[in-house]
């Protein structure tokens, strides 16, 4: 069985999350019932999740019986690096990209470029990447959701 490096939780939540909000831009506000019923996320999860991204201005709430949670900007001035970099713990692939000091072999290591090329690909891929790009993906069948496999 592969194991494959993954995002944690609360960045393909925080995601997911923020692609609705796309579906729905211009719509009006969203409940988090609502978010929480078509994403299958917990409410509670989706409560916490709306804090960072309030915070760093990317959503806005309104309140009363048709409140709920909105976009602050178009989806397409949203990339997923803004999302993800708040929302994920370490935004590298491994410490010694940020810190050479955790290990003593990061001068004379041949695999810490190849780590860092790795990053730059996929934060490239993360930045140039917006909601509203995911937002309207249709996919055509069920292989098209994964980026690879193992025959690749």
């Amino acid at each position: 069985m592969n194991k494959l490096m993954k995002l944690s939780t609360r960045g393909r939540y925080g995601t997911r999350l923020m692609v609705e909000l796309a579906r729905n831009y211009g719509k009006g506000p969203t409940s988090i019932a609502e978010i929480s019923r078509k994403q299958d996320i917990p409410i509670k999860y989706l409560e916490q999740l709306i804090i960072p991204l309030k915070k760093a201005d990317l959503v806005t709430s309104a309140r009363g019986p048709k409140g709920g949670h909105m976009l602050s900007m178009p989806p397409e001035k949203i990339n997923l690096w803004d999302i993800l970099v708040l929302l994920e713990s370490k935004s590298s692939l491994v410490d010694c990209l940020l810190d050479r000091s955790v290990c003593s072999h990061t001068a004379t290591c041949p695999v810490r470029p190849v780590w860092g090329r790795a990053l730059k690909a996929l934060v490239q891929i993360f930045r140039s990447t917006t909601l509203r790009d995911v937002s309207e993906f249709q996919p055509q069948f069920e292989g098209e959701l994964l980026p690879c496999n193992e025959d690749n």
